[in-house]
């Protein structure tokens, strides 16, 4: 058995591995940027840079030192990446494993329960925290778009639709649909 997954790994490029390589970057690279942010926000570079971030904000978050009292956005952040989320939730055409519910729930909750945490810390970190979940989010809506995916050279798959976004919609709305269906 282990012989023919070896095969097939080769075969089809497709090592398990290949699919954490980006946590592997992408978490460190997270912290890291966050906690430099912490750092330049509480003066801990020097008491220029702290200069520079409370007064380099923009909008209605102007000093980027001081949590947003306005909590734009911490929430704004939950919803995004509860709309990152939904929406790899909703892609899924085969029923859902015990397992693949629990990680979706705890995403969702871990959505939830950034919002206290960005309204609490400096600007800065919650708008970088926005900013990365906004780029995730376009990054997942990109590559379900046809054309770009035609642009890029990236195969066809058999689950892969011609109205992808239209998809997304339909299922967000039959999930989270108010009205009481008929039968």
């Amino acid at each position: 058995m282990r012989r023919i997954l070896t095969e097939l790994y080769i075969r089809d490029n497709c090592h398990p591995f290949k699919g954490t390589v980006l946590l592997w970057v992408q978490v460190p690279m997270w912290l890291c940027v966050s906690l430099a942010l912490r750092n330049c926000s509480v003066g801990a570079l020097g008491p220029a840079v702290q200069e520079q971030f409370s007064s380099g904000g923009a909008l209605w978050f102007r000093d980027l030192t001081a949590p947003d009292s306005t909590w734009i956005l911490p929430a704004a952040l939950g919803l995004v990446n509860l709309l990152v989320v939904e929406i790899f939730a909703s892609q899924r055409k085969m029923p859902i494993s015990r397992f693949q519910n629990l990680v979706t729930n705890l995403f969702r909750l871990v959505s939830v329960v950034m919002i206290p945490i960005a309204a609490t810390v400096p600007s800065s970190m919650a708008l970088y925290w926005l900013s990365s979940s906004l780029v995730g989010l376009c990054h997942n809506l990109l590559l379900r778009s046809p054309a770009f995916r035609r642009l890029c050279c990236i195969p066809r798959t058999k689950s892969d639709s011609d109205t992808p976004y239209r998809d997304v919609v339909a299922a967000l709305a039959a999930r989270y649909s108010f009205r009481k269906q008929r039968h």
